[in-house]
């Protein structure tokens, strides 16, 4: 049995192309994650600015948290070019 004949599609013929599909595809999943709890987060504190300071420092550390995020996974896309720049080995390069 070869890898081509259970691959959904037959575009993804190894498993390194999967895992960089997965990989790309996470990163737009990460950002639209983060646009949610930013929404959430900025909502929650202009809701509670009139007086919930609990819900303030909720929706402040929500807000924080999801940039902190956001920022951890940029830097490691970043960290995976410069390697590959170093390298020479296409990590992120699927040949789609």
């Amino acid at each position: 049995m070869d890898l081509k004949d259970l691959a959904p599609s037959q575009s993804i013929t190894s498993i390194s192309v999967l895992v960089n599909v997965i990989l790309k595809n996470s990163l737009v999943v990460a950002g639209v994650i983060c646009l949610v709890l930013l929404i959430l987060g900025g909502f929650s504190f202009i809701v509670s600015a009139g007086g919930d300071a609990k819900a303030k420092e909720k929706g402040k550390n929500t807000i924080t948290s999801a940039l902190t995020g956001l920022i951890l996974i940029i830097a490691a896309y970043w960290i995976i070019q410069i390697i590959e720049i170093i390298t020479g080995i296409h990590i992120l390069d699927s040949g789609l």
